[in-house]
């Protein structure tokens, strides 16, 4: 079979979409003169932005090997790097028969290299070790490989795993080589390492038509579009298919309207698809992501990969601001719960359960990471929502006593900073497990640290640094429950009415701590507008006007008042920030800290309820 399918996995910002990017250009996918942008692959807006891939992507080259007329087609499939978007790896490992490893020269295996690289390993697949930017000035390329190997053992890998061929490249630059002296050359020897490395899908082309689903897309025209690998069979334009779900029920049955395969950033209609290649098939209006779709001769489902399940959770309620509907145009609760749902369909990680009153929903998934892509995106599109602090999902042991779940933290810092890390970390109920020098005046720290106390800790590490930590994250294991964590210590300024901000105010609130609006600003009852010096929370009028007189003030009293620019929060920030009591308002243009309750009476009696219980 002249196909192979294979999976890029690194930690993020360690270079693979760039890496594709690259065989793009050296496989011919790209004609000379066109205008590529650069990560081609990060199509969606947020990941450009971000300079992060959020979504699994399948993409192929053609490529010729030496001394041969034919082209073997390479389905790559570029995934994230982050570990709150694993939902998107797990499921994509189902569709390949081999992975590409790529590390950093300098930075070595991270965490989430280690998250993705188990999986694939307990799947059986036989890895190829790129060791990326190896033009890095502190490049250290045998440490690197050695902690991979160190790796691979502690993963339990095959002795055949073990065996892993290794290239040394420079993606960004275009060249691998297995030699790690050479700073030249071209992406040839990856693509035959692949061809020869990497087996051909072992699928039965004689069998009836089987398609597991691992990713879903919407397109305004063909509808849903389901995308997997053929694993036996084929399938042709119209012909008569039914989906199975895992307990092997007719989901619903239809036709197979369009089919599509990858080439390059395209997807090309096809009149027929055959066994081990990725397709997307159109047609089908409620199967989803684990289901099979197949022949209606199959009655067996194909197994699904089990997902990791989700380990906190958001509220997401209607706005009930006295702002609300002024920004937005989708505010109701039916449009919110439709969109969750579409949502948890495509995204297996997410799960969304809606509550008693009906005007909330509890969404439930991997990391703030990722629940702040969704409310990023659901803001673009119109929505408005009030959001709750991230709380951790809690469970029980078999004897009954609390878990909860830890996470296993990579912090690089310089020398100076490394006491103060690990002051904070201790405070937050995390346990140093490792500390090592990681060259270049750095040292690399590890900690096992309850999820609940990371929440709202990455803003303050970066202050703590000046900005030069690092901090990687990944899901360790459920373990006992640490008890009481201390939350943010100061306390909030609160503005006590409506109307319009006024620097004469505003002025005076600046010696009381930091704000976080400016002079014109519209403000409610109940709006946070700044951060108290103190523990407590202060009530606070922003909007009071100077009186004005007929009589000139003496000794030119009458300046304007000049106020420090205030403190911005992006939405991630703004969601770490807020206490248990508080929420954050996301509209289209604005996003807003409030109390959960805008009148002080109805605060006074929650705070009261909670005290007495």
């Amino acid at each position: 079979m002249r196909l192979r399918n294979v999976a890029i996995i690194a930690h993020v910002d360690h270079g693979k979409t760039t890496l594709v990017d690259q065989l793009f250009r050296q496989s011919g996918t790209f004609r000379d003169n066109q205008r590529v942008e650069e990560r081609a692959m990060d199509s969606n807006d947020l990941e450009k932005e971000r300079g992060i891939t959020i979504l699994a992507k399948p993409t192929s080259v053609d490529w010729t090997p030496e001394g041969e007329s034919e082209p073997i087609r390479i389905n790559i499939v570029d995934t994230p790097g982050h570990a709150d978007f694993g939902g998107e790896v797990e499921r994509i490992l189902s569709m390949v028969d081999g992975v590409i490893l790529l590390v950093d020269s300098s930075e070595g295996a991270m965490p989430q290299t280690k998250f993705v690289t188990g999986k694939a390993l307990a799947l059986g697949l036989k890895p190829i070790v790129v060791v990326n930017k190896i033009d890095r000035p502190d490049e250290r390329i045998q440490e690197v490989l050695d902690e991979v190997f160190d790796l691979f053992v502690s993963l339990e890998a095959s002795d055949e795993q073990l065996d892993f061929p290794v290239l040394y490249a420079s993606g960004r630059n275009g060249y691998a080589n297995e030699d790690p002296s050479l700073r030249e050359g071209t992406l040839a020897p990856m693509f035959n390492k692949i061809i020869e490395h990497v087996p051909p899908p072992s699928a039965d082309p004689d069998g009836p038509f089987k398609f597991l689903v691992t990713l879903l897309d919407r397109d305004n025209f063909l509808g849903r579009i389901l995308t997997g690998l053929v694993f036996s069979g084929s399938v042709k334009t119209n012909m008569p298919i039914h989906a199975l779900n895992n307990d092997g029920k007719i989901v619903e049955t239809g036709r197979a309207s369009k089919i599509m395969t990858f080439r390059g950033l395209e997807r090309v209609p096809t009149d027929e698809a055959q066994a081990g290649d990725i397709i997307s098939i159109a047609g089908l209006t409620t199967a989803t992501v684990a289901d099979t779709i197949a022949d209606p001769s199959v009655t067996e489902p194909l197994h699904a990969q089990p997902i990791d399940p989700p380990t906190l959770s958001m509220r997401f309620a209607v706005n009930d601001s006295p702002m609300a509907g002024r920004e937005g145009t989708k505010v109701t609760s039916r449009m919110i719960r439709d969109r969750l749902e579409r949502e948890s369909e495509s995204n297996v990680a997410i799960k969304v359960t809606e509550s008693a009153d009906k005007d909330s929903f509890e969404v439930a998934g991997r990391g703030e990471l990722q629940l702040g892509v969704l409310i990023e995106t659901m803001r673009r599109e119109g929505f408005e929502l009030g959001i709750s602090r991230p709380r951790v999902l809690f469970r029980e042991d078999e004897n009954g006593k609390k878990t909860e779940p830890y996470e296993t933290v990579v912090i690089d810092v310089d020398e100076e900073y490394s006491g103060t890390v690990v002051e904070k970390m201790n405070l937050r109920k995390g346990e140093m497990t490792d500390m090592r020098p990681s060259g270049g005046g750095k040292t690399r720290i590890t900690f096992s640290a309850p999820s609940r106390g990371l929440i709202g800790y990455h803003g303050e590490f970066l202050s703590d640094t000046r900005g030069t930590g690092i901090m990687n994250r990944l899901f360790e294991k459920y373990g006992p429950h640490k008890g009481n964590i201390e939350g943010r210590k100061n306390g909030v300024l609160i503005s006590n009415g409506a109307g319009e901000a006024n620097s004469y105010a505003l002025g005076p609130l600046e010696e009381r701590g930091i704000l976080f609006v400016t002079h014109g600003e519209v403000l409610y009852e109940g709006m946070i507008v700044g951060e108290n010096a103190k523990t407590d929370d202060l009530e606070v009028n922003p909007m009071k006007a100077k009186q004005l007189t007929n009589f000139r003030a003496s000794g030119g009293k009458d300046d304007a008042v000049r106020l420090t620019p205030p403190k911005r929060m992006t939405l991630e920030q703004a969601i770490a920030y807020i206490d248990d009591d508080e929420m954050v308002e996301v509209t289209p243009k604005s996003i807003r800290l409030r109390k959960r309750y805008l009148d002080p009476n109805e605060r006074k009696r929650a705070s009261r309820a909670k005290q007495a219980a």
